[in-house]
């Protein structure tokens, strides 16, 4: 892994709260997220990780606290400019979200077409591109979602989100439902996108392999908030029983051994 240089903030979360009706999920929550890192989030069931992706991303209005990203407050803006700075977003749903009806190819095409302005020439040729730099043949275009492996999804779904050039990639559970080796694979070119394109990446797991494997940091969300967000070394040392759990169970072990073979191996 390159961790980033510095601590360039670009994602700003204060006083974070989001309600569904008299439950609270968040209450007071900060995190940050830095320019050109892979913050790995996780937490137990209920804790909000998959509702602080979209609270983020624009998704869901927070019922108190704000989100700023790149100094921007995102819900303040005015529709021209929340779309300018959405375009900055790349996001992987859980389950990938591809539109059923349409091909792999016209997925990608789509956020070109209505988001870029390109011809479908251009957005045809551009999405073969995205396709290549995700690790999928260009002969996948052709195919429709339900014709692809579970792997294949998340692969067309992360072309998707890169179609329009993003500077953060948000990855909801992103290994989720794949073979070791195919979580791996897909770990790997997470990094390697990273690394080339200088991407910052916002990654709710809950894969040990993926948080030893290529985060930078990690946030645990618990009791409504951010309990602790640090490397993951720093992490596992934290004085919680879920993180105790978690990180020194017999997968958490596990994982962090074949990580250390890894890097013995490098």
């Amino acid at each position: 892994m390159n961790p980033p240089a510095g601590n360039n903030v670009i994602v700003e979360v204060r006083g974070l709260c989001n309600r569904f009706g008299r439950q609270a999920v968040h209450e007071n929550l900060d995190l940050d997220i830095r320019r050109g890192e892979i913050l790995g989030v996780v937490g137990g069931s209920g804790t909000g990780k998959s509702v602080l992706l979209r609270s983020i991303v624009g998704l869901r209005a927070p019922s108190a606290g704000s989100v700023r990203v790149f100094g921007e407050n995102l819900q303040a803006l005015a529709p021209p400019q929340r779309a300018r700075l959405e375009r900055r977003f790349g996001v992987l749903f859980q389950q990938g979200a591809l539109f059923s009806s349409l091909s792999v190819a016209e997925n990608i095409e789509l956020p070109l077409i209505e988001h870029a302005g390109l011809t479908r020439r251009d957005a045809a040729s551009l999405a073969r591109l995205k396709l290549l730099l995700a690790g999928l043949p260009a002969s996948a275009g052709a195919k429709y979602p339900a014709e692809l492996s579970g792997g294949m999804i998340k692969r067309a779904a992360l072309a998707r989100a890169l179609a329009l050039d993003p500077d953060i990639l948000f990855l909801d559970e992103p290994t989720a439902g794949l073979d070791p080796i195919g979580a791996a694979a897909f770990d790997q070119l997470i990094l390697t996108l990273r690394n080339a394109l200088g991407l910052s990446v916002f990654l709710v797991t809950h894969d040990l392999d993926t948080l030893y494997r290529i985060t930078d940091r990690v946030a645990v969300l618990s009791q409504r908030r951010v309990l602790v967000a640090d490397t993951l070394a720093r992490v596992a040392a934290t004085d919680d029983p879920w993180i105790q759990d978690y990180f020194h169970g017999p997968r958490g072990r596990a994982a962090e051994q074949a990580a250390e073979r890894l890097q013995e191996h490098n």
